[in-house]
């Protein structure tokens, strides 16, 4: 089932990001049509969910960080969206297994492996509960770069300055089954964050290992 809402202002959403961000999108073609699917972004700016969807022409369910809920109005419309609520700052067995139902269905659905948005600009640290949620239900892992939106929006500032945005979607990664289940997750988050810093100038270099 496709989300009307999206389909409505998709047009729209991507003439003003062409306009305002230089919008580029590349890799497109590496996004599955259908199947299991974690969809990780880097994370730089709260436009991020809404930029990263705008090619991907099926229903995605994102992790979104509680606290958003509580907004009066913001909560109900990333609900209409399929948001499901995350608590970032340490384990969350309510959305792992809401994550988990729709992966068992072959959904798409979108985490931010880093948690919480670049404070400066580099590539955190990975959380590994995308990439443990992968292995256990099979799932494709679509890593997605976003290169431009720090420099665009950073914290801090309350409205976007106009910067290149360059989005780029590369080819999906599969867990390693001759691997431990724990193991596979470490290996399916390093390689994802390797695909990811590959599309970034070597100022986004390394910050830390992923975290387990």
């Amino acid at each position: 089932m496709r989300t009307p809402i999206l389909d409505l202002f998709r047009p729209g959403i991507l003439a003003l990001s062409r306009y305002y961000f230089g919008l580029r999108l590349v890799g497109v073609q590496h996004i599955p049509k259908t199947g299991s699917l974690v969809i990780t972004p880097n994370h730089q700016t709260y436009a991020d969910p809404v930029l990263v969807t705008i090619p991907v022409y099926r229903p995605i369910h994102y992790m979104a960080w509680s606290r958003l809920f509580t907004v009066p109005g913001l909560g109900f419309f990333i609900r209409l969206l399929r948001a499901f609520p995350v608590q970032i700052e340490g384990a969350d067995p309510r959305a792992a297994r809401a994550a988990a139902r729709l992966l068992q269905a072959e959904e798409a659905v979108m985490i931010f492996p880093e948690g919480g948005r670049s404070v400066d600009g580099t590539v955190g640290r990975f959380k590994s509960g995308a990439f443990r949620l992968a292995v256990a239900h099979r799932a494709s892992v679509l890593p997605v770069t976003i290169d431009g939106g720090f420099e665009s929006w950073p914290p801090g500032r309350v409205w976007p300055r106009r910067e290149r945005v360059t989005i780029t979607y590369h080819e999906p990664l599969r867990p390693d089954p001759s691997l431990s289940p724990r193991e596979a997750a470490r290996d399916l988050a390093d390689r994802t964050r390797a695909a990811i810093l590959a599309a970034l100038p070597a100022s986004r270099g390394p910050v830390g290992l992923t975290r387990t």
